[in-house]
């Protein structure tokens, strides 16, 4: 039995214990939506900007951010992949394998030679890649965002899309949501730094 004069001694031996083995612990992330045990993503098949499918297999190996949107897109879109330009050297350096996807919701006018096009102007290195509604709604559902065409009845329609970036781990599967700060008369937008702060979390939580 341990007497009585030793507990604070005791006690104090615990909390040491107990604080060296929180600070040891990665931080997690304090702004993502994260999945530590990552969410499936159903099978899909999409056409890159180079014409090729896209699948589940592209994503194998790398941590990818995806953002869904389309090349007419008057302000998120242009914003977001300028905005993720500005710190894709800053997510190479905390895991070589990063990469961007743009994902068009807008077959009808983003072929692949308009992908290319526009996803090389912000950064040459961003991957991108569409689908018909009929394989690519599921995968927009999947990822826990959304999409839907304005007035499709005019040449010069508009859709409303998501604004959010969303994680996949190496393994191909979900593992953070970013979603974007709503201020009245801004465009919404990812607070990048905070992204970039919570992806190196991430990172470190998946031991890399």
């Amino acid at each position: 039995m341990v007497k009585p004069r030793f507990y604070p001694l005791l006690l104090l031996f615990i909390g040491a214990i107990a604080a060296a083995y929180y600070w040891s612990q990665p931080a997690v992330p304090e702004q993502a939506d994260y999945y530590p045990a990552g969410r499936d993503i159903n099978p899909f098949t999409l056409t890159d900007e180079d014409a090729q499918p896209f699948t589940p297999a592209n994503l194998t190996g790398h941590w990818s951010f995806l953002f869904i949107g389309y090349t007419y897109c008057p302000d998120v879109c242009p914003t977001t992949l300028a905005d993720l330009r500005s710190v894709y050297p800053a997510l190479k350096k905390i895991a070589p394998t990063s990469q961007v996807v743009f994902i068009s919701a807008d077959p009808q006018r983003d072929d692949s030679a308009r992908l290319k096009s526009y996803t090389a102007f912000f950064e040459p290195e961003f991957k991108a890649a569409t689908a018909p509604h009929s394989a690519l709604f599921p995968l927009v559902r999947n990822l826990g965002l959304v999409y839907s065409i304005v007035e499709g009845d005019r040449k010069d329609y508009l859709i409303d899309h998501s604004a959010s970036i969303v994680l996949i781990n190496p393994e191909g599967k979900l593992v953070a949501t970013f979603r974007p700060k709503v201020a009245p008369g801004e465009v919404p937008h990812v607070d990048m730094q905070t992204m970039v702060a919570d992806f190196a979390r991430i990172v470190r939580l998946a031991g890399e």
